[in-house]
This record gives C-alpha cells, structure tokens and sequence, in this order.
C-alpha cells in the first residue's frame, strides 16, 4: 500500500502551522525550571513575558515571534515506505506546503536571492527550503519533522586538534556563548547543540540537529556524552547571563552533543543556539492514510547512531 501524496502535503501544511505557534511542552517545563533557578530580575521578568506571548500566540493562533525563521524539513523514511508518484511527489508536496504556510500561518518571507536580494513571497527558492533525508530499517511510515530556526546567527564552527581535549572544547562553547549574549547573536533561554567530528559540514549538520531534533531532558546514550552534556549546560548558566542577555543565570535550557567519527588529526567542533521559540513539529504518514502528530522528532534513533558495517 502506498502512503497518499495528497496526505504527505497535508501533515507538512499542519506541522508548519504547529511549529510556528505552539511551544512544545518540553522545551516550555524546561523554562518553567530555569525560572526557578534564576538569580537575575530582568531576566525573570523577560521569561514571565515570553511564557505570556506563548499563552496569547496560542490562543490567537497567531506565530509566536513576528521574525518566523527560515522554515526547513527533516523526513525519515521507513525502509518498506512506498508513496505515491514517488519521493520527487514528496519534496514537491513539502515546497507548495512551505509556500502555502507563508500565506496562511502567516510566516514572513524571509527567504531571498542571496547576491540579487530577489524573493518570491513565499519562502521557496533555490535550495529553498532544505531537506534533510534519513532512513530506518523495519518500517513503513515517512516521519516529517518541520523546524524554524533563524538563519543569521547563533551558530558557529572551529577547527580543533586531539591535543585541545574536553578542555578545548569547553573553552570553546563557553567562549562562543559569551560572544553571543554580549553581541545579541542568539535568543536565550535556548537549547544549545553541539556537533563534534565529522567532516567540516557534518559537524555542522550534528550540531544543528542536536539543537534541533532533540527534546529538553534528554540525553545522549553513551554515558561520557551524556555527562558533557549537563557539564556544559551548567557551564553555559554559571557565565553570569540570562534571558536575552541579560545579567542572570538561564542562558542554557539544555546542551545536546552529537559526535561523528573524523579525521585522525583533527576535532572539529561546532555549535548551535535553538531560539526562545524552539519551533519544531513532526508527523507520522501511515500507508492507510492515518497521521499522527507529535512535538519529538524522534531523529536519532539506534539505526541513526549506528558504528560499525552492519546493522
């Protein structure tokens, strides 16, 4: 049985509308606790303010930031998954669900030509928006994750050595997350990714997926990852910022770190800022037509963090 194209279109369309206006209730308990912790004034008093924006956006219906990020997809295939006019049908559907959103949600169109500043109104273009493809063995659905995350910073790379250590890379991150609040290049309370190996684009793909594709609370499966993790989230809130940049104690919601295996000679390192917004929905497309909507991307699956030949 193939799974609809016309029902592929649909739950893009929905999940753009989701993620633009509702807060996953993950990310929303992580604030909830940060403002229990926090030591600074104006800092709470910014996380009062956005749980309210949240709260009217939501009922409203409205987006819950008038800057609505660059709109972009994550899709896990299931091996035995057959659609419908075939997998071009699919990123067509995920286009004209992208432009309909503009209209409808509605997003701001934010996407243009980079060197001629030329748009169409609706944020679809070359390479626009971006598609990300995974698989997993054992199934016959098409998961489709939507995220907003802005596209101008909050995000940064380095070229580390083996010799640079954990140290290293604490230095780095702490380095980088100073530099964002002091420069207003990030929107905090975020939840931070980090990327570690790869090559110099998978690292980067690491880290914005760990921002990204992972929910407040959880952690890496490998147990040394997983206490760098807190290590570094309690790094980032002992740095004396907060909410916006303001002095105070909630600049880190979570820290998710994901590796891949790199160079011998090398450690790159890269990281990246998830918005207060946290924008992210995902849907399930059964063969039978059936969809089912959640806020947890459920991206790195055993089969995605695989290491040797076979699986």
């Amino acid at each position: 049985m193939k799974i609809p194209i016309q029902k592929v279109q649909q739950a893009a369309l929905e999940i753009m509308h989701r993620a633009a206006i509702e807060i996953p209730e993950d990310y929303k308990n992580g604030i909830q606790t940060l403002q229990k912790t926090e030591t600074g004034k104006l800092p709470r008093f910014v996380i009062h303010a956005m749980m309210e924006n949240w709260e009217a956006a939501d009922q409203d219906r409205r987006p819950m930031c008038a800057d609505t990020g660059l709109p972009r997809y994550y899709v896990k295939v299931g091996n035995e998954a057959s659609v419908e006019q075939g997998f071009v049908a699919v990123e067509h559907a995920l286009r004209k669900a992208t432009a309909d959103a503009t209209a409808s949600v509605p997003l701001r169109p934010n996407r243009v030509h980079p060197l001629w500043r030329t748009d169409h109104n609706n944020n679809v273009g070359i390479n626009a928006p971006e598609i990300e493809w995974s698989f997993e063995p054992n199934a016959d659905w098409i998961d489709i994750t939507t995220v907003h995350k802005g596209g101008l910073f909050g995000s940064d790379y380095r070229m580390l050595f083996p010799g640079d250590g954990i140290d290293g890379i604490k230095r780095f991150v702490l380095d980088t997350l100073i530099a964002f609040g002091k420069r207003g290049l990030a929107c905090q309370p975020a939840i931070v990714g980090i990327g570690i190996g790869g090559s110099k684009d998978t690292c980067m793909q690491l880290g914005k997926q760990a921002a990204c594709l992972r929910v407040v609370g959880d952690r890496n499966p490998d147990p040394k990852i997983a206490e760098l993790e807190v290590d570094m989230m309690k790094l980032g809130n002992s740095i004396g910022m907060g909410a916006m940049g303001f002095v105070g104690s909630s600049m880190v919601v979570d820290c998710h770190i994901e590796v891949g295996h790199t160079h011998t000679g090398g450690m790159p390192v890269s990281i990246h800022s998830f918005c207060l917004s946290s924008r992210r929905a995902t849907a399930r497309i059964y063969p039978d037509g059936r969809i089912d909507y959640r806020t947890d991307p459920l991206w790195f699956t055993p089969y995605m963090r695989r290491e040797t030949v076979a699986w």
